[in-house]
C-alpha cells in the first residue's frame, strides 16, 4: 500500500511540476518569439521609410543619383546618418547599424538593380539580385525567403522596390533560448524527481499512518463485535428453545449471522492489506483446487437454470497460500454464478501463460456494465449494477475487494473487461513461483 501511494505521489508531483515548467518556459519563448518578430517588422518598417526618404531626396535633385551620389548614400554615409538623426530615430538608427539588409529596384522598363544603402555581406550582388528576382516574380508584397524577411513597395513612377532584412541572427537567438529553456526544464525535472524521490516517504507518512490506523481500527472493532454477536446468537438460541419457532427470533438470528460474516470479511480484508502480513506459501496443485472449488457452484448454477463450463489445464502448480487462493477462486465463481441471468453460460478458465497462471470467469450480466462501473467493481461495498442492490442476500459488496487483496498479496494482478457481446470477464493473473 505504501509503495503504491508513494509511486502515485511521485507521479502526480512530477506531472504538476513538469506542466508548470513547460508553461513558464513556453510562455517565455512565445513572448520572445513575438517580440523578435515585432522588432524585425519595426526595423523593416523603418527601412521602408528610409527608402522613401531616399526617393524623395532624389526627386528634389531631379533624377537618379550618379555614382558619386550612390557613394554618399552608401554604407554608413554621413548624409544617410544625418537624415536618420533628423527624423529622430536614434534607437532605430542603432538597430539599423546592427542589422544587415539590402534593397532591390525593379524599374518600369524591367531592369533589376540594387538600391543604395546595402549592408549585406553574406551574399554577393548576384545572389542578392537572384533573391530579389524570385520575390518580384512571386508577386508577393511581404513574407520570408531564406534568411530574409522582405516587403515590396510600389512607386508612383511604376517602379517597385523590395527591402530585404536579414533575420538569421534574430531567429538564432530564438532557437538558442528555446534550447536553453528546454535544457533547464529537463534538468529541473530530474532534480525535482530526485528531491521528491528522497522526500516522498516523509510526505506520505501521515497519510500511510492514517490508513494503517483505519485498518487497525477495523480489526480491533471486528474483534470487539464478535463477543456481543456471540452473546446475541446464544440468547436467540435459548429463546427459541423456550418459546418454540418464532419468525422474530429467526429474523434476528439471520441478521446476527450476516453481521458475523461481514465482520469476519472486514477483518480478513484488513489483514490482507497490512504491509507486515505474511502468507503461508506452499506448492500446491492449482488445477485441482479450481476443480474442487468450482464443483459446488456447478450444482448451484444448474439449480438456478444456468450452465457452468470449466476449462482448466491439468497439473498447474502454484507456490502460494492455498487457503487464500481457494477463497479467491470461490469468490470469483460465486460472483459469476450469482449475477449471471438464467439460461446463460458461465465459463471458468485456468491456463498457463509463461511464468503465470491465468484464472478467469466470464458470464453475462443482468444489466450492462459501463466503464465507470468496471473501474469501481473492486471497491469495498460497491454494487456494479442496479439489479444487485435490488436482490436479496447478494452479500455486502466486499467479496471482490477480498479477491483483489489476495491477488495483489501473491504479486499478481486482477482486471475486468466487457466482451463485444456484453459479457463480464474477470481475469486474475498469478505468478507461479
Amino acid at each position: 500500500m505504501m509503495k503504491e501511494i508513494r509511486q502515485r505521489f511521485i507521479r502526480i508531483a512530477l506531472l504538476a511540476l513538469t506542466l508548470a515548467m513547460l508553461l513558464v518556459a513556453g510562455s517565455i519563448n512565445i513572448v520572445h518569439l513575438l517580440s523578435t518578430q515585432n522588432e524585425l517588422n519595426t526595423t523593416l518598417d523603418y527601412l521602408v521609410e528610409y527608402e522613401n526618404s531616399i526617393s524623395q531626396e532624389k526627386q528634389k535633385k531631379g533624377g537618379a543619383p550618379n555614382e558619386g551620389e550612390d557613394e554618399k548614400h552608401g554604407n554608413g554615409s554621413t548624409a544617410d546618418s544625418g537624415q536618420m538623426k533628423q527624423k529622430g530615430h536614434n534607437h532605430m538608427q542603432n538597430t539599423l547599424e546592427e542589422s544587415r539588409y539590402f534593397m532591390a529596384i525593379l524599374r518600369n522598363d524591367g531592369e533589376l538593380m540594387l538600391g543604395v544603402g546595402s549592408k549585406e555581406t553574406d551574399c554577393t550582388e548576384e545572389e542578392q539580385l537572384a533573391i530579389a528576382e524570385n520575390v518580384f516574380a512571386s508577386e508577393s508584397l511581404s513574407g520570408r525567403t531564406g534568411n530574409y524577411i522582405y516587403r515590396v513597395v510600389d512607386k508612383t513612377d511604376g517602379a517597385r522596390v523590395a527591402i530585404f532584412l536579414n533575420c538569421e541572427s534574430k531567429y538564432s537567438e530564438v532557437v538558442t533560448l528555446a534550447l536553453i529553456s528546454l535544457s533547464a526544464c529537463v534538468a529541473g525535472i530530474l532534480l525535482a524527481w530526485l528531491v521528491v524521490f528522497l522526500l516522498s516517504n516523509q510526505a506520505i507518512k501521515p497519510m500511510v499512518e492514517n490508513i494503517e490506523r483505519q485498518k487497525q481500527f477495523i480489526t480491533d472493532a471486528g474483534h470487539e463485535l464478535k463477543t456481543p454477536l456471540t452473546v446475541i446468537s446464544a440468547n436467540m438460541d435459548v429463546l427459541s428453545m423456550d418459546i418454540g419457532p418464532n419468525e422474530w427470533v429467526r429474523g434476528t438470528q439471520k441478521q446476527v449471522s450476516n453481521m458475523r460474516k461481514l465482520v469476519n470479511e472486514l477483518i480478513y480484508l484488513s489483514r490482507m492489506d497490512e504491509a507486515d502480513s505474511h502468507l503461508e506459501r506452499n506448492v500446491f496443485n492449482l488445477s485441482g483446487a479450481v476443480s474442487d472449488v468450482s464443483a459446488p457452484f456447478a450444482g448451484m448454477a444448474e439449480f438456478n437454470g444456468k450452465n457452468l463450463i470449466l476449462n482448466a489445464e491439468d497439473d498447474i502448480k502454484l507456490c502460494g497460500d492455498e487457503q487464500a487462493v481457494r477463497r479467491l477462486i470461490s469468490t470469483l465463481c460465486e460472483n459469476a454464478v450469482k449475477h449471471a441471468p438464467e439460461d446463460s453460460d458461465i465459463v471458468i478458465t485456468l491456463i498457463r501463460s509463461g511464468k503465470n497462471a491465468v484464472f478467469s470467469t466470464e458470464n453475462a450480466t443482468k444489466e450492462p456494465l459501463d466503464e465507470e462501473a468496471l473501474t469501481h467493481l473492486f471497491d469495498r461495498f460497491y454494487r456494479g449494477d442496479a439489479s444487485r442492490s435490488k436482490e436479496e442476500n447478494t452479500g455486502f459488496g466486499i467479496g471482490l475487494s477480498i479477491a483483489r487483496a489476495i491477488t495483489e498479496k501473491h504479486g499478481g494482478s486482477i482486471k475486468t473487461a466487457v466482451s463485444e457481446d456484453g459479457r463480464l470477464q474477470i481475469t486474475c493473473t498469478l505468478p507461479l513461483n
